[in-house]
């Protein structure tokens, strides 16, 4: 399992670059040169966060991208679940057959305390501390 799957590494990459460098519009070919990433894929993350009301684009020569809210509201958490669904651990480790001790299960109960404990530390870093 990974925490942070390519697509939301990517996303808080670019989004920490645009971040950097607020006082201008970003082109997409300036992000793919910076932060090596390939054109198509980081198109279509680029859509994604524009469509999630994240950036702003801007179309023509001189054309890029800009955030659309402050770096502090936006948090690793919330760009895990726009690329990756929501953050689970503690889906039983015995998928195939519905397990009737989910209330009594000693390590459902562990695993619930540790995603609750991952979820607020992801929930408290924002792209402002990640550019600063």
């Amino acid at each position: 399992m990974k925490l942070i799957t390519r697509d939301t590494d990517y996303a808080i990459r670019a989004l920490a670059y645009i971040a950097g460098h607020q006082e201008r519009i970003v082109s997409a070919t300036e992000l793919v040169r910076k932060i090596r990433m390939p054109r198509p894929f980081l198109r279509k993350i680029l859509q994604n966060l524009d469509k999630k009301g994240l950036l702003k684009s801007y179309k023509g020569k001189g054309g890029g991208f800009a955030l659309a809210v402050p770096p502090d509201e936006i948090s690793i958490l919330g760009l895990i679940k726009i690329f990756q669904g929501p953050f689970k651990l503690n889906e039983c480790f015995f998928k195939k057959h519905l397990c009737p001790n989910t209330k009594d299960c000693g390590l459902k109960r562990r695993i619930d305390r540790i995603e609750k404990y991952v979820l607020k530390e992801l929930a408290a870093i924002n792209l402002g501390y990640l550019y600063r």
